[in-house]
């Protein structure tokens, strides 16, 4: 099974247009891209199969306004990445862009300077976007994870892997460097040894070793994967959104921070968390020894 859990009506979306919609997210399509959004949940699927779901800019345009519109979005309280098919990403397709760029007219290929000049509004947008959303967000990761679909593997809050999952950093087996966070992102999870032979020797990682890493968070056999991401994804879609989001947002500050300006960050969030409807409700749910039920208020 390669489809979203339960999928109801999905349709391809660069994001909600009307935030006070309950569905707000409308059938402005990008190909390659299929969300739906039940409740509060918004689901992501990569689709894309022909290609190993390889994204092109369109699609790394598309993903870019759609998770900018749901961190706006206080009906989306978390966000569940999937892909179609037996792979979760197998990266950028630069081969039919740079066909593209050959067929269009003069044969030529795109000038030099040309990645420096695209790189920072296109995949180096991209997983700043990702990391930097409150939205928590939950990767569902089969098959191929490869280049961009590895700095979405760990750019992702939460990623479960399947056991035929093979993650790769192919940047200097193919003659170029890394690109999309994946140098600074990969180390900080796994170390930096085992980044360099990643990153330097090109050795892929299977699921059940980049879970036993700390890559992703757990490696699961592929006739489950949906199921428990979509555990993980409702789970978090059901918390207390607020600190949720803060917590998140704690993480990925004090990667760089002092402790000194990390404490006083650390104090804004729990001011702001401690004014929020979930947190009297969870107080109370504690007093009266009950589940909660937060609102994500």
């Amino acid at each position: 099974m390669t489809s979203p859990t339960n999928p109801k009506h999905p349709t391809s979306h660069t994001g909600p247009t009307d935030p006070t919609s309950p569905s707000g997210y409308t059938a402005s399509a990008v190909p390659g891209l299929v969300t739906e959004h039940d409740g509060p949940l918004l689901r992501i699927r990569l689709d894309r199969p022909h290609k190993r779901n390889a994204f092109d800019d369109a699609m790394v345009a598309g993903l870019i306004g759609i998770i900018e519109a749901a961190g706006n979005d206080e009906t989306v309280r978390a966000v569940l990445l999937t892909g179609t098919g037996e792979h979760f990403c197998s990266g950028f397709d630069i081969v039919s862009r740079n066909r593209g760029a050959a067929n269009t007219g003069n044969g030529a290929r795109p000038r030099a300077g040309s990645i420096a000049r695209r790189l920072p509004g296109q995949a180096h947008r991209l997983v700043p976007v990702l990391l930097e959303t409150q939205t928590p967000i939950v990767a569902a990761v089969r098959g191929w994870a490869a280049g961009l679909g590895l700095a979405l593997t760990l750019a992702a809050d939460v990623a479960v892997a399947s056991d035929t999952a093979r993650f790769l950093a192919p940047y200097t087996a193919r003659g170029f460097t890394p690109d999309s966070g994946v140098s600074w992102l990969l180390p900080r999870r796994i170390g930096e040894v085992r980044a360099r032979r990643m990153l330097l020797l090109g050795e892929s990682v299977d699921g059940a070793c980049a879970a036993d890493w700390g890559m992703v968070d757990r490696c699961v056999p592929d006739d489950q994967l949906e199921a428990q991401a979509e555990q993980v994804a409702v789970t978090l879609a059901g918390g207390a959104t607020v600190a949720v989001g803060l917590t998140k947002w704690l993480l990925h500050s004090g990667r760089d921070a002092t402790l000194r300006a990390h404490l006083s960050d650390e104090a804004l969030a729990m001011e702001l968390s401690s004014r929020s409807e979930d947190f009297r409700e969870g107080m109370a749910a504690f007093a009266q020894k009950r589940p909660t039920a937060f609102t994500g208020r």
